[in-house]
């Protein structure tokens, strides 16, 4: 549990580092296009996944019109894409594994651009599945301090949630796999239950203690990848102390 709550504080301090609109709505643009290609259609409501980068998108008030051109031109109804997935593993300072998602249109510019960052803060690019083994893909709904723990608990397991977890700071996570995440959110949402943020992400089973000069050096690393506007989502197994962050400010 303290390390999901570790996981999240990390999460939440890092989110400060795109809060620029146009970086925020470039990276949407292309989570709902390639969602849109994938599940062969502009109908958000005709594939969860779509569903999930069409509701961060009106989080992050995009307008609709672009919402629904972007809906559009993946499902190959405006001319196609060329906006690929790539995912690059690796390890960063402390020995901790990184993992990398990202969507481009042009891969030799991503890859250069991945592999400089990894390289510029003490880290290397890995081979396909170095690291994967490490992580698992799960369905994340968090619920802010102040939830009636008991009753979120009872409608998440009864609508099919593997589990509900208290975090440190008092907010919950209900966590499902990726197959029954939508399903679930639909239930918690009926049942008056709306998550502060839902997705699908990758965590780690085991996360890996670095501190001082080595977490300074991960942040920053993290934060050179999350800049690049081809990548869509960083993932690693850290576990960074409250203390520690709260030291490098």
């Amino acid at each position: 549990m303290a390390g999901h709550s570790k996981w999240a504080n990390i999460k939440h301090k890092k989110a400060a580092v795109d809060k620029k609109r146009g970086k925020i709505w470039t990276k949407l643009i292309r989570e709902i296009t390639v969602a849109a290609r994938e599940g062969k259609t502009s109908d958000p409501n005709a594939f969860p996944r779509l569903r999930l980068a069409v509701d961060k998108a009106l989080g992050a008030n995009m307008p609709k019109d672009t919402i629904e051109k972007a809906c559009k031109r993946g499902a190959g109804e405006l001319g196609g894409d060329s906006i690929e997935e790539v995912r690059f593993e690796g390890y960063g300072p402390g020995g901790i594994a990184i993992m990398v998602d990202t969507e481009t249109d042009n891969n030799n510019r991503t890859v250069a651009e991945v592999r400089h960052a990894f390289s510029k803060h003490g880290g290397n690019l890995g081979t396909s599945g170095s690291v994967a083994y490490m992580f698992n893909s799960i369905g994340v709904m968090s619920f802010i301090d102040g939830v009636d723990e008991d009753a979120l608990m009872e409608a998440a397991l009864e609508a099919g949630a593997d589990d509900v977890l208290v975090l440190d700071d008092g907010s919950m996570e209900v966590l499902t796999t990726p197959e029954s995440f939508g399903e679930v959110q639909n239930a918690l949402v009926a049942a008056g239950f709306n998550p502060e943020e839902a997705g699908i992400t990758l965590r780690a089973d085991n996360l890996t203690l670095v501190e001082n000069e080595a977490a300074e050096k991960l942040l920053k690393m993290i934060d050179a990848l999350e800049e690049l506007d081809d990548v869509q989502e960083v993932y690693t197994n850290a576990d960074i102390s409250d203390e520690t962050l709260e030291a490098l400010g």
